[in-house]
């Protein structure tokens, strides 16, 4: 009996010494991993910092780019009256050149004969005129078109360095997502924390909708892309999927949210085409975890 009781203890003591190590060997995993999200959280708000920054200079550089436009449009729109103008006076000096030549017709002396030359010289320098202020016109129109385009084109590019930076610091927080997905399958009973996939695919999201409105021959725009895909391609590798909206039919039933709905003349009546992502839509191993919201241009 006595022998019984010993063993019983024994057994009792080696069982407490396993669960203590196990309890230590747990810990030793969970404070590296708890360092690593305290710095991904600071990275996180540095990151959102400069997307609101980079999202303010978006809307700047377009916005100057809308007021250049205009600009052009007024240029254009003076361009047209001038020459109205300028047309209406040619017609009104062969109007009263032509009543001179009648009247010479009566009588043909010395005097008239000078008058008809003198008349078909202003003629030809009034067209001279007109041609040359029509030509200086057409080279201002495109020295600000040109000007216009340059600018465009210097901001897509200074946009493109400053998201390809972006891809860069996503790349490093993609391992922590990584790590995240280890120590969930290790532990079936811990949840996973979807917090910091949805904000990387909003920033992706982000910038697809800022690069489809690029010119897209602007330096390092290609690269960029492909960054972006292999973005997509991580975090689908982890189980996190962003179905492709952009471009599609919208139809009644689709699991979306649908913001605002634009009149499209260019459409087929009452043909309905996503033309925009706000938020897009996750799925996390096929199952929906975020809802896209959604603009829809309709045909009329």
């Amino acid at each position: 009996m006595k022998k019984l009781t010993i063993v019983l203890l024994l057994f009792s003591i080696l069982g407490t010494f396993a669960q203590s190590i196990t309890k230590e060997e747990f810990e030793k995993k969970i404070i590296p991993l708890n360092e690593k999200i305290r710095i991904l959280q600071s990275e996180n708000n540095k990151l959102k910092s400069d997307i609101v920054k980079i999202n303010s200079k978006v809307s700047n550089a377009f916005t100057n780019i809308d007021n250049l436009q205009k600009q052009s449009d007024s240029i254009s729109n003076s361009i047209v009256q001038t020459k109205s103008n300028l047309i209406s006076k040619i017609e009104t000096s062969e109007s009263k050149s032509n009543q001179k030549i009648s009247a010479v017709g009566i009588s043909l002396n010395k005097n008239s004969f000078y008058g008809i030359i003198a008349v078909l010289i202003a003629i030809l320098l009034s067209a001279l005129f007109f041609w040359l202020i029509n030509k200086r016109q057409k080279i201002d129109k495109l020295n600000l078109v040109d000007q216009l385009n340059n600018t465009k084109s210097s901001i897509e590019e200074s946009l493109v360095k400053e998201f390809g930076k972006q891809t860069e610091l996503m790349e490093t927080q993609l391992h922590l997502i990584e790590q995240q997905k280890t120590t969930v399958q290790n532990s079936p009973n811990l949840e996973p924390d979807h917090s910091l996939a949805l904000k990387l695919s909003s920033q992706i999201n982000v910038m697809e909708n800022n690069l489809n409105r690029m010119d897209q021959s602007v330096k390092g725009i290609k690269n960029l892309r492909n960054s972006i895909s292999n973005l997509k391609d991580n975090l689908s590798a982890n189980g996190y999927e962003m179905p492709v909206l952009l471009g599609k039919q919208f139809h009644q039933g689709m699991k979306v949210i649908v913001t605002s709905s634009i009149p499209d003349e260019n459409l087929e009546k009452d043909s309905e085409i996503i033309t925009k992502v706000l938020i897009p839509q996750v799925n996390y191993n096929d199952k929906m975890i975020q809802t896209a919201q959604i603009e829809v241009s309709v045909g009329y």
